[in-house]
């Protein structure tokens, strides 16, 4: 009998596609084995899971393998390289779709067909679909008619959101949701007047320059036009998919975020000459080392023509194969150790090594006679220099990323690894990927100097994540730097100073001492309470957004997690996770914690916060729009299955549940409705099963809510006031609208206002008031919150030891005094100069 092997991107549809194809054999048995997935969870693709796949249904009768898309084809065809030449022989790939192929080929291999009857079965399993939907002699023509014509065709316009337009993340979201589609789908950006560019290639769909606000027209032919042009809009609405509640935006990207502010304002472009740039703050100095992987130059052997084109391609697809493994790993150490956030870096990386347009592109070269690395080098090297050529520094910054995949991928071809051994010093580079910053311990690596680069780039993210100085576009001259050359540099301002004279370098370590003393004598003191100089108690919380983030946070003293984003806990995810799957996940933060207290945020997507498994409505103008407690309230089964989970966590260690986006009563006790049901049901169905410890509090971030506060009170257990977004809303002024950066303060006195009218609400009960935005860090901001009533500032879970002792330096009643003295300010330019002074 025939075995049949499934290689899906998907483990969950390879199995499900299997249990329908199995349903059709009533009790007969065909020898079918899976190769789809990295594992359970993570989509991709592996050739030697291929090859052992075979292996294990292998037979005289032979093999036939069926595939979904894109890398599926490449691991399919690079596992046939390795199984035994007699086993390959009796293999045949498929061109049948997925599920239709399965199921006819498995048919016809339980009734005994050869392999050339199951493969030609398979292969027809699209005929009975195609004659029921397009009858009549023409349904064979019907694609290119369409096409021709514009019958099938769709349009439509829509207007990039993103905050730094369709770059990374948000065009791999696209491209792979284009590609599930029987359609072609094209793209223009009306804003620049650019070529159109398919839309299911990543490389392409990059080189569109597209940036926030730009007008990008959307184009499709085929079967599935009007669908897949729905889609893409539904997709734009949502940003693609894309967090906009970026986890550094309170300071937990960095090292010490209470001491600086990560990367400088007002950095020029890269390429300028003005460099270096700080990238990730700190101060270093030590001796210079380089690793070895730093520039790769092809010889006139790697360039030379090849005789065999067939041969060439076999080494680029294993090439992309031994990367891509790598690339997985590193996801998922960076995702353990760092968070799902930044680990998302590498979702781009792994969707670049199965862009179907640029691998055509390579194997095109090579069929012309090219060598594997010339053909590899010149493809990818053309996408990145169209990148490097646009407008937009952040979205320029993204040619990084070509590189670093073009880097991996040559290096494998050379028989040569990316990965170095960190050695104690500053590391002296042309640039980092991704993959090796992800990979640097600040315990040995004291800092980082690259000669390119970009502080927006991904590497500069990790390094910030990592808690390691960095400048970046430092120039070539840097290359020629000297091993153990001391390099003294400062990642907050951008100086940097080669083999510095003694006076120089006494002065760099002077400065590195003091922070350092700053620090340690902070970090000392982290546990202890953090009391003002008038004996007031302010609790200090951590913002948490992985099991990582509590980690830091409790070794850092922070007093409980004062907002744990629950969604960070499930990106990358298309499907709802399940009430243990949830279960599981905040129980592994809580238990981090240590018996602190866990403030756990229900849900906070919508309209500019989106998350792949909650459809969203295209709305226009998404700020405003279904998001927050109003989503959850719109899709009550997502919300009743998470606070099943939160309240099975309440039963054993103490938490706060908290709603966001609270804008009216009503929707606080609709929630609050949900909530006693769960707890109800919980019980048995019996009234009084709510866990003593168990809090319900809301989120602040509307002007309504603040001025209603009043009303809210007898309904809660305390408030947090999200800065962030209550400024926006208050000034009307966008936050990361960089035109508007300098409008939108916290410390605008009609910000402080509905602060301290939240406060004044509070102060006739136990309500507490804690502020979870960024100003919470914000040594300025700190006496005028405590002054207003505010008992509780939420930071970074690296930003804990610093507030805490800004706090012990205040005597609350000088607090009080300024901010009575703020509210009655003109600007919040006058509110920090009465402070600073």
């Amino acid at each position: 009998m025939v075995g049949i092997v499934v290689v899906s991107h998907s483990h969950a549809l390879a199995r499900a596609a299997t249990e329908i194809a199995r349903e059709m054999l009533h009790g007969r048995d065909v020898r079918i084995a899976l190769a789809a997935g990295l594992d359970e969870h993570t989509f991709g693709t592996d050739a030697v899971q291929v090859q052992e796949a075979i292996e294990k249904v292998d037979g005289e009768d032979g093999v036939l393998v069926l595939m979904d898309l894109g890398s599926a084809l490449l691991s399919a065809e690079l596992a046939l390289d390795l199984v035994d030449p007699g086993v390959a022989a009796r293999v045949r790939l498929c061109a049948a779709p997925l599920v239709e192929g399965l199921v006819a080929a498995t048919v016809a291999a339980a009734g005994g067909a050869t392999l050339a009857e199951v493969e030609s079965e398979a292969v027809a399993a699209l005929a009975g679909k195609q004659a029921h939907l397009h009858p009549g002699p023409a349904a064979g023509a019907s694609s290119a008619v369409d096409e021709d014509h514009g019958d099938a065709d769709a349009r439509a316009t829509f207007t990039v959101a993103n905050r730094h337009g369709l770059h990374a993340r948000p065009a791999a979201r696209l491209a792979g949701e284009v590609r599930t589609l029987d359609a072609r789908v094209q793209l223009r950006n009306l804003t620049t007047e650019s070529p159109a560019v398919p839309g299911a290639s990543l490389s392409r769909v990059a080189t569109l320059g597209a940036l926030r606000g730009h007008e990008i027209e959307v184009t499709a032919t085929g079967s599935q036009a009007k669908e897949a042009v729905d889609h893409v809009l539904a997709l734009a609405a949502r940003q693609f998919d894309e967090a906009d509640d970026d986890p550094g935006d309170d300071g937990s990207s960095a090292a010490h975020p209470g001491l600086s502010s990560g990367v400088a304002g007002g950095a020029t472009a890269i390429g300028s000459g003005d460099g270096p740039y700080p990238a990730s703050p700190g101060i270093a100095a030590g001796p210079a080392w380089t690793p070895g992987t730093s520039v790769i130059k092809l010889t006139a052997e790697d360039l030379a023509p090849a005789a065999d084109p067939t041969a060439e391609w076999r080494r680029i697809r294993s090439a992309l194969a031994t990367v891509r493994r790598e690339t997985v790993q590193t996801r998922a150490r960076t995702a353990r150790e760092l968070g799902e956030f930044e680990a998302a870096v590498f979702d781009a990386h792994l969707m670049l090594m199965d862009d179907s347009e640029l691998l055509d592109d390579v194997r095109r070269r090579v069929n012309d006679g090219a060598s594997a690395p010339h053909a590899w080098s010149t493809t990818v090297k053309a996408v990145a220099e169209d990148l490097s050529a646009l407008t937009d520094e952040y979205l320029r910054a993204r040619a990084e990323d070509v590189r670093a995949v073009h880097d991996q991928v040559l290096l494998a071809l050379l028989g040569r690894s990316s990965a170095f051994e960190p050695r104690p010093g500053v590391l002296v580079a042309a640039d980092l990927t991704p993959a090796q910053a992800a990979l640097l311990d600040r315990d040995v690596v004291s800092g980082i100097v690259l000669a390119y680069g970009s502080p927006t780039s991904h590497s500069a993210i990790l390094a910030r994540s990592r808690g390691i100085p960095a400048v970046v576009g430092a120039g070539a001259q840097v290359l020629a730097t000297p091993e153990d050359t001391i390099v003294a540099l400062d990642g907050e301002t951008g100086q940097l100073v080669v083999d510095p004279d003694a006076e120089t370098l006494i002065e760099f370590k002077s400065r590195a001492a003091d922070r350092e003393l700053r620090l340690d004598e902070a970090m000392a003191a982290a546990a202890q309470p953090a009391l003002t100089r008038d004996g007031t108690e302010i609790h200090v919380a951590g913002n948490v957004g992985c099991v990582a983030d509590a980690v830091a946070a409790t070794d850092h003293g922070a007093d409980l997690a004062g907002l744990i984003r629950t969604e960070f806990l499930f990106l990358g995810r298309d499907s709802a996770p399940s009430v243990d799957e949830q279960e599981e996940a905040y129980r592994a933060v809580v238990t981090a914690l240590s018996g602190r207290r866990a403030i756990i945020r229900t849900l906070d997507v919508g309209g500019d916060k989106p998350l792949p498994y909650v459809d969203q409505p295209i709305e226009a103008n998404p700020f405003l729009g279904v998001r927050g407690l109003r989503l959850a309230l719109a899709r009550p089964e997502l919300l009743r299955d998470q606070l099943r989970a939160i309240c099975r966590v309440a039963a054993d260690h103490p938490v706060s549940i908290m709603f966001p986006m609270v804008s009216a009563v009503d929707e606080l006790l609709a929630a609050r409705r949900i909530l006693d049901e769960v707890l109800a049901e919980a019980g048995g169905g019996t009234e009084g099963t709510r866990p003593d410890d168990l809090e319900v509090g809301i989120m602040i971030e509307v002007p309504s809510a603040a001025l209603k506060a009043a009303i809210f009170v007898p309904h809660v257990d305390f408030f947090s006031i999200g800065t962030n977004d209550l400024t926006q809303y208050t000034l009307a002024a966008e936050r990361g609208n960089d035109a508007l950066s300098t409008l939108a303060d916290p410390l605008d006195p009609g910000v402080l206002r509905l602060i301290d009218s939240v406060c004044r609400a509070a102060a006739s009960t136990d309500t507490r008031v804690a502020v979870c935005g960024e100003v919470a860090s914000d040594p300025v901001a700190a006496p005028l919150l405590l002054g207003l009533g505010v008992d509780e500032l939420s930071v970074g879970p690296y930003a804990v030891p610093v507030v805490k002792q800004a706090v012990r330096q205040l005597d609350l009643r000088h607090c009080q005094d300024l901010a009575a003295r703020a509210l009655d300010s003109v600007s919040a330019a006058d509110v920090r100069s009465m402070i600073t002074g």
